[in-house]
């Protein structure tokens, strides 16, 4: 199919300019997308679920779609979001193993989908995707690695500034000088990114907030200053 006819122009601007989407040569961008259909789902809405078996590739169009486990104690723990431009499933295609978290919409979210027989036979036909999936485990585990290093070695201050700046870059929509951050989440959520308590990030948070780096409103963080923010994540 051509996903263009069934997306907005703002859903195929984000497919298109997704950072790793991007980097694929033209004809494997249009055989990619050759192959996929549009699913839409609302907040909420189940996408993948732990222990079940891989059926498909996706990229997010618009919206995000919630990575979560849960814990010893039953509680479900945000590992992290996918947002417009990323593609995910890929890993447990490539392993044949069960999906490993559970992933759902987070607000109104549309997916391309890539069959897992569509996604074979993409590999099977185009050797540029295998060095470019390749490419993007890589990026993955960098940052993973990352991840467990700041966890260790930086201060929740340090992390949490670093995470608005990730989420302003991915979700911020410019109003003059000001970057609201369109991603609706809860303190708790940016809490369980971290690693850290809702209290200490609510805390954290206020302080920014008295130091003019952001505001906070009801159900949105507005970044003021991004420069005072990078200097926060440096100390």
């Amino acid at each position: 199919m051509n996903p263009g006819s069934s997306l907005s122009d703002d859903e195929r601007s984000a497919v298109d300019n997704g950072p790793w989407f991007s980097r694929l040569s033209a004809p494997l961008r249009e055989a990619v997308l050759a192959r996929t259909r549009v699913r839409r789902f609302r907040s909420g809405a189940a996408v993948a679920t732990r222990g079940a078996a891989a059926a498909e590739w996706c990229g997010v169009a618009r919206g995000a779609v919630r990575i979560s486990t849960v814990s010893l104690s039953g509680k479900q723990v945000t590992l992290t979001y996918a947002e417009p431009g990323t593609w995910f499933g890929d890993i447990a295609l490539f392993d044949g193993l069960p999906r490993t978290h559970d992933a759902n919409a987070h607000g109104e979210t549309t997916l391309l989908v890539v069959s897992k027989a569509d996604f074979h036979a993409l590999l099977s036909q185009h050797t540029e995707l295998y060095d470019a999936l390749l490419r993007l485990n890589c990026r993955r585990l960098r940052l993973m690695f990352e991840h467990i290093e700041d966890l260790n070695t930086r201060p929740l201050q340090a992390r949490l500034a670093r995470q608005l700046l990730l989420l302003a870059r991915a979700y911020g929509v410019e109003q003059g000088p000001e970057v609201r951050i369109g991603l609706q989440l809860a303190q708790e959520d940016i809490a369980q990114l971290l690693g850290a308590s809702r209290q200490r990030v609510n805390q954290e948070l206020k302080g920014f907030e008295r130091e003019g780096a952001i505001r906070v409103e009801p159900t949105r963080l507005v970044v003021l200053s991004k420069d005072m923010l990078m200097a926060i994540a440096e100390r």
